[in-house]
């Protein structure tokens, strides 16, 4: 997906002034990908060049079809958002074909214009609620021109994850859904697990009554989110609090997350039997 790009030098913020002027001039110098030997702008086997800025993002253009898929904030960061991006990061902006952001992470239109990118700015929905996430691997798959590979994708997905729901399922303490409390982007992992949500929280801090609220709901379980968390959410509830890891690694993939989840969450059910 080799473009013609224009580049136009937009300074959002001055401390990048000297950096983005210094990266488009690098750029028009290396136009070869190392790799492919393609044209700038041209991914692998003629896939487009994915910018993402977390994991997240990425695993979500990977399972879509894109197989030349850059992150910016390193898998190690627990909270993308307070991310600082660094030359490299613009570098890789400017020689994108697509740039995903999620709408609470704040650099990424900054990422774009101080690179002079001529990107299309993608937001994509991070959530791993299984359907929504099949849908936004299809968009994205209609989007990339890879709807092939994103059909495949959704196909296996949907089998390994009836799978995990069944196994769950088989671990329900005393053969009863477990009763939850989960924090708005650990919900998708209630819903997997099958149990019972009888509050939400976050993704600002729990106040006083909020916390009053949700241990009235004497729940078995808070799951958490374990990039977003504060420590004990509950603490003189009883319930036991089960860390929900959302980002995938530095493999780009989504179905690890899944199954993560459910090995946490059926330890934490058996243990409760």
């Amino acid at each position: 997906m080799a473009r013609t790009r224009v580049r136009t030098r937009i300074h959002p913020f001055p401390s990048v002034v000297a950096l983005s002027t210094g990266i488009v001039l690098l750029v028009g110098v290396t136009a070869c990908d190392s790799e492919t030997g393609a044209s700038s702008g041209s991914g692998k086997d003629g896939a487009p060049v994915v910018v993402a800025t977390t994991t997240w993002e990425g695993a979500f253009a990977k399972a879509a079809g894109a197989k030349d898929v850059k992150v910016i904030v390193p898998q190690s960061v627990q909270h993308a958002p307070d991310y600082d991006p660094k030359p490299s990061d613009l570098a890789a902006v400017a020689d994108a074909d697509f740039v995903l952001y999620a709408p609470f992470e704040p650099y990424a239109k900054k990422i774009k214009e101080a690179a002079g990118s001529d990107a299309e700015l993608v937001e994509v929905g991070l959530d791993n609620d299984a359907d929504k996430a099949s849908a936004e691997v299809i968009r994205l798959g209609e989007l990339f021109g890879t709807q092939d590979n994103a059909a495949k994708w959704q196909k296996s997905f949907k089998s390994e994850y009836s799978a995990l729901q069944q196994e769950l399922k088989e671990t329900w303490p005393d053969g009863k859904a477990p009763e939850v409390v989960a924090q708005v982007y650990s919900a998708w992992a209630a819903k997997m697990a099958g149990a019972q949500v009888r509050g939400t929280y976050g993704p600002d801090a729990v106040t006083a009554a909020q916390l009053s609220d949700l241990t009235k709901k004497k729940p078995q379980f808070v799951l958490d989110n374990l990039h977003m968390t504060t420590g004990k959410v509950l603490p003189d509830s009883g319930a036991g609090q089960v860390e929900i890891v959302n980002y995938p690694g530095n493999d780009l993939e989504l179905m690890p997350v899944y199954r993560h989840a459910a090995e946490t969450l059926e330890k934490a059910l058996r243990g409760a039997s």
